[in-house]
């Protein structure tokens, strides 16, 4: 009897905002089926929505049981793949989400920390993907919006499984995308491909992370 390979589970959002599609999800099912260091990739989209997203993500983690989640979403504006380090425990809606919820200044969930950092060893990620001259950086907002939700919703998850790391990617526009938001940075689809491939495989292969420039280790 074969034993299944571990998992792991990449995430992308559906379209929001009046978008035609989700760079995030457009990545990451390219990425679905492969194996990466003896890890098989599995994708699964969530919907741009607060609450359902979460309760999308929790399933998927239930079924999958992976070893590794990697949530990734899109931040149009941003110029390089943006490895983020926080999650912050409130839902403030700029716009509405998918299904018409404006949450303002509300607890993603009640009672719960301030805050979760990622597990992820986004110092080894970030100078692997500089190392391969991929466009990259750490960032420490992941917004208020679905994608914030969803990263905190999945560290929260996560709380009780330390063997089982997990944090959030965003990524720019798609350059179909920027055509529509003139002056917008965007990045090519194989460009985030290869930049996704790679922080998985970090991820996998890195048991400490690394110091750049004597920041604080993760």
């Amino acid at each position: 009897m074969n034993t299944p390979l571990p998992r792991v589970l990449l995430t992308g959002f559906d379209p929001f905002g009046g978008e035609s599609l989700n760079p995030s999800w457009e990545a990451v099912r390219r990425l679905d089926g492969e194996l990466v260091h003896g890890h098989h990739v599995v994708a699964e989209q969530l919907p741009t929505c607060f609450g359902t997203s979460l309760r999308r993500l929790r399933a998927a983690l239930t079924r999958s049981k992976p070893a590794l989640v990697v949530c990734v979403g899109q931040a149009g504006g941003r110029s390089r793949v943006s490895l983020e380090r926080v999650a912050i425990n409130v839902d403030d809606a700029r716009i509405p989400d998918n299904a018409g919820k404006q949450p303002i200044d509300r607890a993603i969930v009640r009672g719960g920390p301030a805050a979760y950092f990622t597990s992820l060893p986004i110092k080894a990620q970030l100078a692997a993907l500089q190392k391969a001259g991929l466009p990259a950086e750490i960032s420490q907002t992941a917004g208020t919006f679905v994608c914030n939700h969803v990263f905190y919703g999945l560290m929260h998850a996560l709380r009780e499984k330390p063997q089982v790391r997990g944090g959030f990617v965003h990524i720019p526009f798609l350059p179909e995308q920027a055509v529509a938001h003139p002056g917008a940075p965007s990045l090519a689809l194989d460009t985030i491909v290869t930049s996704l491939r790679l922080i998985v495989g970090t991820a996998l292969t890195t048991r400490r992370d690394r110091r750049l420039g004597g920041g604080a280790t993760h």
